[in-house]
């Protein structure tokens, strides 16, 4: 489990952050071990699984990371010691990731590896970027392992932005839209309601509609409230569960909107990151592991476990790959141009690549598409509204 803390080191900063583990206690002695007091210690949940679709509206701390990333390999490979790197990384980073750097500072400075000090802080350094270190330590290449993880964070800090950029139009115009509906339900028609009462009209069924939508709503706006925030916290507990969550990232991949785009997304993350692992040097099962792990999603997660027992026992990658129903068939057969020509790593690379490009046209087609549909509802919607309002108006004129 993950565990939101607020903690103080020996000279009283704050430090914020999430960590892993069975229990509060259990987070607590790991806190106490890196020399934190613990004052809180809090469970943290997810919503949504759905990691590798909402991580592209999350690029900051992606950002930060590739920054902080660049800089530590640009000082090493100038021939500057480690600890004169992080105390001036430390210096030149934001609050929390300034807290972090001091205490793994401090750990390397009492004899502790990089990797070992990086993998006491989850919340900053995941699993795959304390593998990729500690496979740089083990064969002396740390500059080039840090330089290949920078432009990984980078390549994926860029991918995301563009994703982000691409909703942003499609949101706003949603976001406009039930807004302008709601006034128009909540104060307009209220008001014209009246009006009509005091004239006596008779209305046309489009108004009634209208008019009984508009009524519930102001009256009954508790319920909707209610009504809204209790199937959020049901969905939200039901998918914390595993196998809810299981059945939503099953489901979520066959939208039919949104899921070939996660699809692609979760390829895009998959490739690269597994490229970035093997070319470090790290073994092919536990690449395959360490990514099953940070992939976001269940039934991905489950099978790559199978692809990693199957390679475990002997079994080539591509063709472990190609059983799989989770991955396109373009996978196994380019991994098995990797396996024959022994640069897996590299076509693992490309693969990445065109799956990159796949989603950009794929964002791009989306937002193209997604906003004449939004203005066509939109257009519908005012106009259903305009009919129903004006109608009642136009009988009472000829009546006179």
């Amino acid at each position: 489990m993950k565990y939101r803390y607020k903690a103080r080191d020996f000279s009283g900063q704050l430090v914020k952050g999430i960590a892993e583990g069975s229990s509060a206690g259990a987070v607590s002695r790991t806190l106490m071990e890196r020399k934190l007091v613990p004052i809180t210690i809090s469970e943290t949940k997810q919503v949504f699984n759905t990691e590798i679709f909402t991580g592209a509206f999350r690029g900051s701390g992606v950002s930060e990371m590739a920054n902080f990333t660049r800089q530590l390999a640009t000082m090493l490979t100038a021939g500057l010691p480690l600890t004169d790197a992080l105390n001036l990384l430390k210096v030149q980073s934001s609050a929390g990731l300034a807290a972090v750097t001091s205490q793994i500072l401090n750990d390397v400075q009492s004899g502790v590896a990089l990797s070992t000090a990086m993998g006491k802080h989850p919340n900053m350094f995941s699993k795959i970027y304390v593998a990729l270190v500690k496979a740089g330590e083990s064969a002396g290449v740390m500059e080039t392992v840090l330089n290949r993880l920078a432009e990984g964070l980078e390549k994926s800090r860029d991918f995301r932005m563009k994703v982000k950029g691409a909703m942003i139009y499609p949101i706003i115009i949603l976001i406009g839209m039930v807004l302008v509906m709601a006034v128009m339900m909540i104060v307009v028609v209220p008001k014209m309601k009246m009006l009509y009462a005091d004239f006596g009209a008779e209305l046309p069924w489009s108004t009634k509609v209208v008019m009984g939508i508009s009524g519930f709503m102001a009256t009954y706006w508790w319920l909707v409230v209610i009504g809204t925030a209790a199937i959020f916290f049901g969905l939200r507990a039901f998918i914390n569960t595993p196998g809810g969550r299981y059945k939503w990232d099953t489901l979520f991949f066959k939208l039919p909107i949104t899921g070939p785009l996660a699809r692609n997304m979760m390829l895009t993350e998959m490739a690269r990151t597994l490229s970035l692992l093997v070319g470090s040097g790290v073994s092919v099962v536990e690449a395959i592991i360490i990514v099953s792990e940070t992939v976001g999603n269940a039934p991905v997660e489950k099978d790559m476990r199978r692809i990693a027992k199957q390679v475990e026992k002997g079994f080539p990658i591509s063709i472990s790959f190609s059983e799989s129903e989770m991955f396109p068939p373009i996978v196994g057969q380019m991994i098995a141009v990797g396996e024959e020509t022994g640069k897996l790593d590299e076509v693992l690379s490309k693969l990445a690549g065109y799956y990159e490009t796949e989603s950009e046209q794929k964002i791009k087609g989306l937002t193209t598409a997604i906003e004449p549909i939004i203005l066509m509802i939109l257009a519908v919607g005012v106009g259903f509204l305009m009919y129903a309002v004006i109608m009642p108006i136009y009988t009472l004129t000829n009546k006179i």
